[in-house]
């Protein structure tokens, strides 16, 4: 316990040095733009539970604000936990950058393999091979936009595979291959 109040102590001061450095260099362009300080805000449709989260700060991931984020998105069926791709969060934030904001309202995150062999027998939409088993595939709508304006835009990203699934009404982004369906 004492060693993640240390780590995270220790992230935040070097945060502030960071900012303060930024500051007398260039006082004139906002901090947070400058240091790239990326954060997210999640609402999970299964459990009820919302997460807001600043997981990057001057290209550097917290890593307890990461496991936050991978504890959000666990197979809420199973419990299950698995890294989250720190990539697939820089593809959330891009899109809610170009969107003007919003919550994630989380269908799926991180799937285990037996959640996703169980998913497997009730769709032909689920894949053998899912990204949702490595942390690297989340289904999602964002508040206040279409599922087909979050579509176009993670389309124009090119970061990795769109999938809109619009009957019901989710949008599913990986950091696979570019690829659309």
């Amino acid at each position: 316990m004492l060693e993640k109040l240390y780590k995270r102590r220790e992230f935040i001061g070097n945060s502030l040095q960071i900012m303060a450095g930024v500051a007398l260099l260039s006082p004139t362009l906002s901090i947070a733009k400058k240091l790239d300080i990326r954060d997210l805000s999640f609402y999970h449709t299964h459990t009820g539970k919302e997460l807001d989260v600043t997981y990057k700060i001057a290209g550097r991931y917290d890593p307890i604000a990461l496991k936050k984020v991978n504890h959000h998105l666990r197979d809420f069926r199973t419990h299950e936990t698995h890294p989250i791709a720190p990539h697939l969060l820089d593809i959330l934030y891009k899109i809610k950058k170009q969107a003007g904001g919003g919550t994630y309202e989380v269908i799926s995150g991180y799937r285990s393999p037996k959640t996703n062999s169980m998913l497997r027998g009730r769709s032909t939409g689920v894949a053998k091979r899912s990204l949702h088993m490595k942390g690297m595939a989340i289904d999602v709508r964002l508040s206040g936009l279409r599922t087909k304006d979050l579509r176009d835009i993670a389309r124009s990203l090119k970061g990795g595979g769109v999938g809109y699934y619009p009957k019901s009404d989710f949008v599913h982004l990986d950091t696979g291959r570019v690829r659309i369906w």
